[in-house]
């Protein structure tokens, strides 16, 4: 054994005998941690039955979630083919198609055939020929002051020719297709095949077991096919709804009213650099711009507004609440002002307004001023004010009371004491927590938005209620996320030199 391994053994040895509880691990110590492991342990397994967490788990329906996570990545076309008794067949899609006003997807076939057959009008929708009016009037033995009632208008038959459907096949894609034919519907999905038929009144009947992806809920009734993040489709005895699902978000920039609308990107850049005017009124540049803006589908402008509006009400809120707080700290802390009442009474009032929830106070707000801005920069304010009051009064009662103390040994006055001894030490810290607390409210702001305080939480509300929409969803959601990223890094920035050190 070297001299050097002696020596460190013999300091091992000494501090041992000094401080034994640093090298051996006392009973004591070993039952408090078991005593903290099993509290963790039988808090874990009470909030699990407590909160019915395994029931929730296994009653929640996974496929409807996965559903809404594609509609945010994606949109769909929704063709409905309408069935008849005669089994003939029509097809119109939804009124605001994303493939525009005629359209003629390559994944739609259908087979067409001219009929010739009787259609029966009701007396009601006839129109009534007009009566030649006259300046006298006689009485004639039909008449109604004759005594006799005029006779009832019959049904007419009219004799149409018009195209009419046979067959219709609808291709998701290689796995997956229906067909519908003859009174039959044939869904092809996992290489399974589910055969319904259909009696173009109420009844749909499937002929054989349904697969895992259908489900009817009764005999008769619709059927249900689910399949997966391409679409899913209804199938009810007269009408069968199609739901085909593509990635991406259509029309993300010109809708289906504009003149740009199906054109290329190289062709829509040829008609803004060097194409004719589309509109006289104005160059292709501005109507471009201004069919962006003003899409039917997306409605940027708005949707940029919403956004501004969300951040000034942030700022507005933070910024008011900040200015009444600094004032009211001083008076909240001990150490700044001796008076025990008047330290409680300001005190008790901030602890009023941050027991109070922002959202309820946006609720308050929203009955009081009608929707609007006025009632989330309200509820902002109120909020933070007690908040901000209670950070700052405890940042005070925390400073060091040796630079106030040399103030005051100058002989200062005690206006001159806060200024000089207590504000240098405080006002770094003050700008700071107001920082991220503009941070913070950018986010909130979008909350308290959707009980009508304005912004853009009202319309990310409007769009998750319509449960159609969440593309536009995404859209709104991704937008809020870039603002809040962007506020985040000026918020860390500036609070970083104000404590005068690096920003990370």
């Amino acid at each position: 054994m070297t001299t050097t391994t002696r020596f460190n053994a013999m300091e091992m040895d000494a501090i041992a005998a000094r401080h034994p509880q640093l090298l051996q691990s006392s009973t004591s110590r070993r039952v408090r941690a078991a005593a903290i492991t099993g509290g963790v342990v039988a808090y874990l397994v009470f909030s699990w039955w407590f909160f019915s967490i395994g029931q929730v788990l296994g009653n929640a329906n996974w496929g409807i979630a996965g559903t809404y996570l594609a509609d945010w990545v994606s949109y769909e076309v929704r063709p409905e083919i309408h069935v008849v008794p005669d089994r003939t067949m029509s097809l119109a899609y939804q009124r605001n198609s994303p493939l525009g006003r005629n359209p003629n997807p390559d994944w739609v076939e259908l087979d067409k055939k001219t009929v010739t057959r009787q259609v029966e009008i009701p007396a009601s929708t006839q129109t009534a020929k007009p009566k030649a009016s006259s300046s006298f009037s006689f009485m004639t033995p039909g008449s109604a002051l004759g005594g006799s009632a005029a006779p009832e208008a019959q049904n007419r038959i009219e004799t149409r020719t018009e195209d009419v459907l046979t067959r219709v096949v609808i291709t998701y894609d290689r796995g997956t297709k229906i067909e519908i034919a003859d009174g039959l519907v044939k869904a092809v999905h996992r290489g399974e095949t589910l055969v319904m038929a259909v009696d173009g009144s109420e009844t749909v009947r499937p002929q054989g077991k349904l697969p895992a992806w259908a489900t009817q809920k009764r005999p008769g009734e619709k059927i249900t096919l689910a399949f997966g993040a391409t679409g899913w489709a209804e199938v009810e005895g007269d009408e069968i709804s199609i739901r085909n699902r593509f990635f991406g978000w259509a029309n993300f920039l010109f809708d289906t009213n504009s003149p740009f609308f199906g054109k290329s990107y190289g062709d829509i850049a040829s008609l803004i650099a060097s194409g004719e005017r589309i509109d006289p009124a104005r160059s292709n540049l501005s109507l471009a711009w201004n069919n962006i803006l003003y899409n039917a589908e997306w409605q940027h402008l708005d949707v940029w507004t919403k956004l501004l509006q969300t951040v000034v009400m942030a700022f507005v809120g933070t910024l008011f609440a900040s200015l009444i707080a600094f004032p009211l700290c001083f008076l909240a802390a001990r150490n700044i002002t001796p008076s025990f009442m008047t330290n409680q009474i300001v005190k008790r009032f901030f602890d009023f307004l941050r027991s109070v929830d922002m959202f309820i106070w946006a609720l308050f707000f929203t009955r009081a001023f009608g929707p609007g801005p006025l009632a989330g920069i309200s509820a902002i304010f109120f909020t933070d004010t007690g908040t901000l009051g209670k950070l700052y009064s405890e940042a005070l009662e925390n400073i060091d009371d040796k630079q106030r103390e040399g103030v005051k040994s100058v002989g200062a006055a005690p206006l001159a004491v806060q200024r000089f001894g207590v504000l240098p030490q405080v006002l770094p810290v003050f700008a700071s927590q107001a920082l991220y607390f503009w941070e913070s409210n950018t986010r909130s702001a979008t909350i308290i938005g959707a009980v009508g305080a304005g912004g853009i939480g009202l319309k990310l509300w409007e769009a998750m209620r319509t449960n159609s929409d969440w593309e536009n969803v995404a859209y709104m959601v991704l937008l809020i996320l870039l603002v809040v990223f962007i506020f985040d890094s000026i918020s860390n920035a500036c609070r970083s030199r104000l404590i005068g050190r690096k920003a990370h």
